[in-house]
């Protein structure tokens, strides 16, 4: 069977899998704005010192994140706002059957998007070349102890380096903009340690190998995620897919099955209506987790299913005297292309 009969197939049998699902309801993440901070103060005693940075680079959570430029924008955030506490919500059971046909949706809109994703075409990506991505981005520019305040929007763009080796440069970043750190300074993205192909250093090679069976590829997953302090395994992961799925290329069948095992998370539910920070309307397929008190989105287009851009929030905090959902940042993918340099745009391909 050739390539493309074998894709046909395949996304069949995701068309007519069964959307199974578990439920029970169910992160202090790693925070860019840690980050950022630490920039900025290692930059205040040592000018010419190369930022570190830790080896995954966490999209949501006051990470990565959203303009509240116009009551207009605030008007259509506040959608996938809940408020909790009212005293005036619906019946405990009314709740519950709510949250479950959240559930349900959730899983049967992540089995579609995978379908979609089984029939769109990714430029394959040797191991010299690098993957760009430009994104629009807003971050958390609030202090720890204070409360959120969000910057304003601007580019963020990257290259990761694609070769397998071992490496303590595994790519590049450059943010221009009002609130972008460095303006339009390239910086290498860099580890203590040399860090190989694997979960902190996704080469289209690597994910290439992973396991397509959803199940199996959630098992490992699972193994072998990085749980922060204050989260949940199962958030860990939910938090790592969106990662893997916003800042790499992989073959079809690899998206495909990221997707359907994010459709197998515990807590997943979908939001019918949610709004990047380019202000593009779409699905949103969400996840909150109790035990760090954040809730994460992945927001795809309503027509295509396409993989738009991700938002981060904090569900709760007393010391800040937060109640409600609060957005600490979003970023939006504008562009994806294969690059054989650091710092090219436009030479390769476009996925």
């Amino acid at each position: 069977m050739n390539a493309d009969g074998r894709r046909t197939e395949d996304a069949l049998e995701l068309l007519s899998a069964p959307a199974e699902w578990d439920l029970p309801p169910e992160r202090h993440l790693h925070h860019k704005d840690v980050l950022m901070q630490q920039i900025d103060h290692d930059l205040g005693h040592a000018p010419t010192a190369a930022p570190v940075r830790p080896p995954r680079r966490r999209l949501t959570r006051p990470a990565i994140l959203v303009p509240l430029a116009s009551t207009a924008m605030v008007a259509a955030l506040a959608v996938t706002l809940t408020v909790s506490g009212t005293g005036h919500g619906p019946a405990p059971a009314d709740r519950a059957a709510a949250g479950s046909a959240r559930a349900q949706s959730a899983s049967v809109t992540l089995n579609r998007i995978a379908v979609a994703a089984m029939a769109s075409d990714v430029t394959p990506v040797r191991d010299d070349q690098f993957v760009y991505v430009r994104s629009l981005a807003v971050s958390n520019k609030g202090t720890f102890e204070g409360p959120v305040v969000l910057g304003a929007p601007h580019t963020v763009e990257t290259w990761t380096s694609q070769d397998p080796r071992p490496l303590k440069t595994t790519g590049w970043i450059r943010e221009s903009g009002k609130d972008a750190v460095m303006p339009d300074e390239t910086i290498p993205i860099e580890s203590t340690e040399a860090v190989p192909a694997g979960i902190d250093h996704p080469t289209y090679t690597w994910l290439s190998s992973l396991p397509t069976n959803p199940d199996t590829l959630l098992a490992r997953l699972r193994r072998d995620v990085r749980v922060f302090d204050g989260e949940s395994r199962e958030q860990a992961v939910f938090s790592l897919i969106g990662d893997l799925l916003s800042e790499t290329l992989m073959p079809p069948q690899n998206t495909a099955a990221l997707y359907k095992a994010a459709a197998k998370i515990p807590g997943v539910k979908e939001i019918p209506d949610a709004v990047d920070v380019a202000g593009r309307h779409g699905i949103a397929i969400t996840r909150e987790d109790p035990s760090s008190a954040t809730r994460d989105e992945w927001i795809f287009d309503k027509h295509s299913l396409a993989f738009l851009g991700a938002r981060g929030f904090i569900t709760h905090d007393k010391q800040k005297g937060i109640t409600s959902d609060t957005l600490t940042g979003s970023t939006a993918v504008l562009r994806r292309a294969v690059v054989d340099g650091h710092g090219e745009k436009t030479a390769g391909a476009e996925s």
